[in-house]
């Protein structure tokens, strides 16, 4: 049987650095995540093996040990991963994982209900929609406990039969007893014996709406918008809220970098000899680019208050130019050639500073020769 490989899980490299990693988990925890995908046990399974394999890389002392010896080497360390395991069992620590990359809210009411109060999408932006903000249209799964049975699943139950009724199970070590909460009726005590005809022993069903939010000007990759009372709703009728997580596109030519922009700009040889004025795009229109006389190849330009705006003040960032000196693709022609060679000799000795070198280290040579 071939060996499970983390990497392969996430989608990344072996040489894939933290943040890397952490953005792939974010990626596919989201699209995999029970919420998500009601009823659908490969997806389950694979959203165990995912959050198994951030466990690992996330951690810089489980992951040289798995680089070097695998899942093997994990195993005899003391960690034993979530693949095969009862979802159940093992739905704390994962939430716990979860909570660590999507910030508290997601995992925090487990225990109390059969879901979560509180879920998440992803929504992907053009670099334009989250620059300037704009409204998108949300289109939203969400969870619902079945009224007829008031979300037990059950048209009758029975007395659990891993905890004999009592919602709570009992391990002895010597003479220690530990106590935890059963994780086959979640401390109820008890199970279903006939299920609920109109869910079909479910305990809920999956509703759909569609809503509009504002996208406010200058939100960036990873960051959350809160729609309050979107999540999944309990048997009290109060809904939990949707966290949206964003993700910005790449621009072709804007690099963003928080609120600032960089753009490179292609300058051919003859304005940097000469000094010159060139117009140059901009967010918001066009700049006037002043270059000096023998500006060197990647100097930056910098034009205060022409970024993006800060999200949560009315400032912006700074838009940042910089210089890519370009020369001639194609042969010179005849003319060219000899306009070329009469601005080289103008110069004089100051044209050739390559002989000084050249002169200085032969010379060298030749004391260490003699």
């Amino acid at each position: 049987m071939e060996e499970l490989n983390y990497y392969e899980v996430l989608e990344i490299s072996k040489t894939s650095d933290k943040e890397i990693i952490k953005k792939a988990y974010r990626k596919l925890a989201l699209k995999y995540h029970p919420d998500r995908n009601a009823d659908d046990k490969e997806a389950e399974e694979k959203f165990k093996l995912i959050n198994e394999a951030y466990q690992v890389l996330s951690d810089d002392n489980r992951r040289e040990i798995y680089d070097k010896y695998g899942k093997a080497g994990l195993e005899n360390s003391g960690f034993s991963g979530f693949s095969g395991k009862d979802f159940g069992d093992v739905f704390g620590d994962i939430g716990s994982i979860f909570e660590s990359v999507f910030g508290q809210g997601f995992s925090q009411r487990r225990q109390r209900s059969e879901f979560e109060d509180d879920i998440a999408l992803e929504l992907n932006l053009s670099f334009k929609e989250a620059v300037f903000g704009c409204k998108k249209e949300i289109k939203n799964k969400y969870k619902k406990y079945c009224q007829a049975c008031k979300g037990s699943g059950a048209k009758s139950k029975e007395k659990c039969k891993y905890c004999g009724g009592e919602g709570r199970l009992y391990s002895r070590n010597g003479f220690m007893t530990f106590t935890q909460t059963c994780s086959h009726c979640l401390g109820s005590g008890e199970m279903i014996k006939d299920k609920c005809s109109s869910c079909n022993g479910k305990k809920y069903s999956i509703a759909e709406e569609t809503f509009s939010i504002d996208i406010p000007e200058g939100i960036d990759t990873d960051n959350r918008i809160r729609a309050s009372q979107r999540g999944n709703e309990l048997p009290n009728g109060k809904r939990g809220d949707l966290y949206i997580i964003i993700n910005v596109e790449d621009d072709d030519h804007f690099i963003r970098d928080g609120s600032d922009v960089y753009i490179e700009i292609p300058v051919f040889f003859t304005n940097i000899i000469l000094g010159s004025t060139i117009k140059v795009p901009s967010l918001r229109g066009e700049l006037e680019l002043k270059i000096p006389q023998n500006t060197q190849d990647k100097e930056r330009f910098v034009f205060k208050d022409e970024g993006i705006k800060h999200l949560n003040s009315s400032s912006k960032g700074r838009f940042i130019v910089q210089i890519k000196i370009m020369y001639p693709s194609e042969k010179l022609t005849a003319e060219q050639r000899k306009i070329a060679e009469q601005l080289h000799e103008s110069f004089g000795q100051k044209s050739e500073p390559h002989k000084t070198i050249f002169d200085t280290c032969i010379a060298k040579i030749k004391e260490w020769l003699n």
